[in-house]
């Protein structure tokens, strides 16, 4: 089995002051050449923080499920007319999206192919936390990243099967169902606990729902600086695969918008779609990329899964902050109204009783 090795150079003046210059671990030393074993730190540190962030996912997608009704998610499930718009939005405007910027930006073969991947994966749980801080329908939203997850085994071979002809065999690409099993049984475990908490003890699940959903806030900011300090040495690639990096999420929660609301859903429920349309499974994304090339074609597009979570959750922030404002400015101008409207009520009462006011209206 061929082993990786770091050259490391020790120069002459330090071989002279010290004659014990070359490492303990060194396996070659030859004069002032010292050829020392590959590092594996980097590699461990990505194991313990996967399990780490997992653990830590599985409890966030707990409290998420203490928000959620179990009338109403069977309501869903039931009349899904709802879950079938995010279906569309998801297996229909995502992949073609994905293949018309691969086109208009002219990128290589390769390139279009990941970004054609990215665009056909189901979508990701960090849509759950933020459908919450915007007030959108968690039932809704538990049961589209669900049934997405369980219909991309179908799917997303169906999808990469008819954009990706130009480009590459969609036999080469290697799926990893496995994977998407787990994500799908990471997703419905905790969640179901937390319905199951929601029910029984709904005063409880109030509290863990609190919680969550802020430790679900900084779980989702964590893994992107994760993922940037663990992949900084994969950040030199193309431009355009920036730009459609930024441009994608943005026409994934602009596109989920419209379409919801032309299919005449409510606007917290369009919210919703919104944010599951643009918010994809990124680590899935990444896993079908490693299974699937070679570390030379890697080189060209290993880091688009990581481009595009970033874009993702800053446009998600963003649509967080602008709907913080919304709400603030409306309820404030809301309660003004209101209260301007009392006082307007109660002069014509005063006029009515020639300026009397009785005992029972001080």
């Amino acid at each position: 089995m061929q082993t990786n090795f770091l050259s490391q150079q020790f120069n002459a003046g330090s071989l002279a002051e010290n004659s014990t210059a070359c490492p303990a671990n060194a396996t070659i030393c030859d004069g002032t050449s010292c050829v020392l074993p590959e590092d594996n730190f980097n590699q461990t540190l990505s194991v313990v923080l996967s399990t780490v962030l997992t653990i830590m996912l599985a409890l966030v997608m707990f409290s998420m499920g203490c928000n959620v009704e179990l009338k109403n998610f069977l309501g869903h499930i039931k009349r899904p007319w709802g879950i079938f718009v995010g279906f569309l939005c998801q297996f229909g405007i995502m992949p073609l999206t994905a293949f018309l910027l691969s086109l208009a930006f002219n990128i290589l073969p390769i390139q279009a192919v990941v970004v054609l991947i990215m665009g056909c994966c189901p979508g990701g749980t960090a849509s759950n936390v933020i459908a919450y801080w915007v007030d959108g329908d968690m039932d809704l939203s538990i049961s589209m990243t669900t049934c997405s997850t369980l219909l991309a085994m179908g799917m997303m071979p169906l999808c990469l099967f008819i954009y990706t002809k130009m480009w590459t065999d969609a036999d080469a690409i290697v799926l990893p169902y496995d994977s998407i099993g787990l994500s799908l049984v990471a997703l419905v475990i905790p969640v179901s606990f937390g319905i199951f908490v929601n029910h029984k003890w709904p005063s409880k699940a109030k509290i863990i729902l609190k919680v969550g959903s802020i430790v679900g806030a900084v779980l989702i900011v964590l893994i992107a600086v994760v993922g940037g300090i663990l992949y900084k040495g994969s950040w030199i690639i193309s431009p355009k695969l920036w730009i459609i990096g930024t441009i994608f999420p943005a026409a994934g929660y602009s596109l989920g918008f419209i379409l919801a609301r032309v299919a005449g859903l409510p606007w917290h429920r369009c919210r919703t779609v919104s944010l599951e349309t643009g918010m994809q499974n990124t680590q899935l994304c990444s896993t079908i990329v490693q299974l699937s090339f070679t570390p030379e074609q890697l080189e060209l597009m290993f880091t688009f899964p990581l481009i595009y979570s970033i874009f993702q959750l800053t446009f998600a922030l963003l649509i967080l902050g602008g709907y913080r404002l919304y709400r603030r400015y409306r309820i404030k101008t809301k309660t003004d109204v209101e209260k301007t409207a009392q006082k307007e009520d109660s002069k014509p009462s005063a006029v009515i009783n020639g300026g009397f006011v009785s005992d029972e209206m001080k």
